[in-house]
């Protein structure tokens, strides 16, 4: 009879996983990687990412990697942009490819009946390796091709982002830098070829969720990879993991040696960052959030939140208001929290201020009511 996890089990393990209960002392590029990438969508939740989790990490470590090649933002899962080690922009994006293909053709598939995908591909390929071009760029130039000129123009750079795999360049993704997203192919910006997607590879990538996420369902690898029809590859990992059941009877995967903390480990505040992967990466997300607190974090137009952790568990939200050269660090619980609670809130957010507006000369902090 399989061990039943607890949702306070559950929580402990990925918060231990995800470097959450204790700061870790690895580089920027091991976390990275130990964490799949972090999901991307603006340019600075990925700084504040690493900030919660690593010791004395510092802006120019994730920049430099950016701009050395060794990191890359990228479409991959479910989708959405990630910034990811180029070691696994080159093996992810293949295994993720069927879901990328899958949204396109939902959204666009239509608007781009009868066109020559291949040929389509080809032109942008060559457009966008000549020089990294906005999307903007992308679909006014094919536009001028008579093959295309009557097509919407949205359509085309979707088309172009899904049959291409394409990097954003800096200066996006740089500390402190703005600017439109200019895109090339990741094997031009790499000068390395895609791996080929196996059933070795995806069981590698399942294995390395479970390693930052587990344990895990394997609705829970689907939710985070947008990949389906997991559970053959499940069945084959089956001999080598360990299994246990959560409190509603749900069957979960795990590696045999992955750590499981103690339940009732104390945990200090946490900030998480927009769109954090911890929160998103579960069918069954009360590990970490409630469904109650979910809806409230996780809004109508795509956006999450940032939010902030007491006992592990999402217990408000954050933004840093910045006016000229001073910075307001504005915490709003969701409900009334204690003395101690605001005390390391309190604490915690003045590195935060630290890191995230240190070009400010004065900061403060304040409770919404």
């Amino acid at each position: 009879m399989s061990t039943i996890l607890t949702k306070r089990a559950l929580n402990r393990a990925l918060l231990e996983r995800q470097m959450l209960i204790r700061r870790n002392q690895m580089p920027a590029l091991e976390a990275l990687e130990h964490l799949v990438g972090l999901q991307a969508q603006a340019p600075n939740p990925p700084y504040i990412g690493l900030w919660a989790r690593l010791a004395n990490f510092d802006h120019a470590e994730l920049s430099r990697l950016i701009q050395s090649r060794q990191a890359v933002r990228i479409a991959l899962m479910r989708s959405t942009i990630h910034l990811v080690s180029s070691r696994d922009c080159l093996m992810l994006r293949p295994l993720v490819q069927p879901f990328i293909e899958r949204g396109f053709q939902g959204n666009h598939g239509k608007r781009l009946t009868g066109i020559d995908m291949a040929a389509l591909a080809s032109a942008g390929r060559s457009l966008i390796e000549e020089q990294p071009r906005t999307f903007g760029e992308i679909s006014s130039l094919l536009a001028a091709d008579e093959r295309w000129q009557d097509r919407d123009p949205s359509a085309i750079a979707a088309a172009i982002r899904t049959y291409i795999p394409l990097v954003q360049v800096p200066p996006r993704g740089l500390w402190g830098e703005s600017g439109q997203s200019a895109h090339t192919s990741a094997e031009a910006w790499l000068g390395s070829s895609l791996s080929q997607a196996s059933d070795g590879s995806l069981e590698t990538m399942l294995e390395r969720y479970l390693a930052a996420f587990g344990p895990a369902s394997v609705k829970d690898m689907q939710t985070w990879s947008g990949l389906t029809r997991l559970g053959e590859a499940v069945r084959r990992m089956r001999p080598r993991l360990r299994t246990f059941r959560d409190e509603n009877g749900t069957e979960l995967f795990d590696l045999p040696n992955a750590p499981l903390p103690d339940p009732d480990a104390p945990i200090s505040a946490r900030y998480m960052a927009e769109f954090d992967n911890a929160l998103l990466s579960h069918a069954d997300r009360t590990r970490i959030i409630s469904e109650e607190d979910r809806q409230r974090v996780f809004t109508i137009n795509g956006i999450i939140r940032s939010t902030f952790l007491i006992d592990g568990f999402v217990a408000g939200t954050w933004k840093i208001a910045r006016e000229r050269k001073s910075a307001t660090l504005v915490i709003e619980p969701f409900r009334t929290i204690s003395k101690k609670d605001m005390a390391e809130l309190t604490e915690e957010g003045d590195r935060l201020l630290r890191f995230a507006a240190g070009d400010c000369t004065d900061s403060d902090i304040r409770f919404a009511e």
